[in-house]
């Protein structure tokens, strides 16, 4: 039984940062690639970026590189997403998503098997 935890959302100014933390447990989290996804209402669920089960590559989206960056600490079986410079359309719900192990990271949200309960990030303009 696979058990993603996210943390760490809120309500920030636009310009702000925050620090998202996904907690796994039930599992061999550090063989597993990592995904974060969003959705904002009324929208598709979008990838923001993945991070492979070795750490050493990380993927985003257009519209958020140079902003965000994943990191995972496989001693806490946690992955982060660190936000920077956060803009009111960032505002969505954020989910944290794992692979089967050592397969590669991906953006497909059809390729996650377990997901999180999601959190809730709102900027405010």
């Amino acid at each position: 039984q696979v058990r993603l935890v996210e943390s760490g959302g809120g309500l920030v100014q636009a310009g702000g940062s925050l620090r998202l933390s996904c907690a796994a447990s039930g599992r061999t989290f550090s063989t597993s690639a990592m995904g974060w996804f969003r959705q904002a209402p009324g929208k598709e669920r979008e990838f923001v970026g993945a991070i492979d089960w070795s750490g050493r590559s990380t993927y985003y989206i257009d519209s958020v590189k140079g902003r965000f960056t994943i990191s995972r600490d496989n001693a806490k079986n946690t992955v982060y997403l660190q936000m920077n410079s956060l803009k009111p359309e960032d505002t969505a719900v954020y989910y944290c998503a794992t692979r089967a192990a050592y397969r590669p990271a991906s953006q497909s949200k059809t390729d996650y098997p377990y997901w999180g309960q999601g959190t809730q990030v709102t900027v405010s303009s």
